[in-house]
């Protein structure tokens, strides 16, 4: 069953639950289908690469993997995680931090 996704591509989120716990980085992508999300810098692994045409050497490469959205917190501009709630402001549906009360 698919979630509500509150958070979308280039907010700044902090990890709060799991190995990356405390690790804050921006989201480059959302899946959507799997609840996920890749967020720079955190939770990265290392891939090892055949040797192919693309690169003939092969060998390992560092990349980001996707870690699970209900491990993810917004941050808010002052440095503090919020939850996001949505509501109608001057007939436009809108994203607000519920700690601050603030529009995103």
């Amino acid at each position: 069953m698919a979630i509500k996704i509150k958070i979308k591509k280039g907010d700044k989120v902090r990890v709060i639950s799991g190995s990356n716990k405390g690790s804050e980085g921006e989201v480059i992508s959302i899946k959507k289908d799997t609840n996920k999300a890749i967020v720079e810098g955190v939770n990265v692994v290392k891939k090892h690469n055949k040797p192919s045409a693309q690169s003939p050497q092969g060998g390992i490469s560092e990349m980001e993997a996707p870690i699970d959205i209900s491990n993810l917190s917004l941050i808010t501009p002052d440095g503090k995680t919020t939850r996001v709630g949505f509501r109608m402001d001057e007939g436009t549906k809108v994203r607000y931090s519920k700690k601050t009360n603030e529009v995103i």
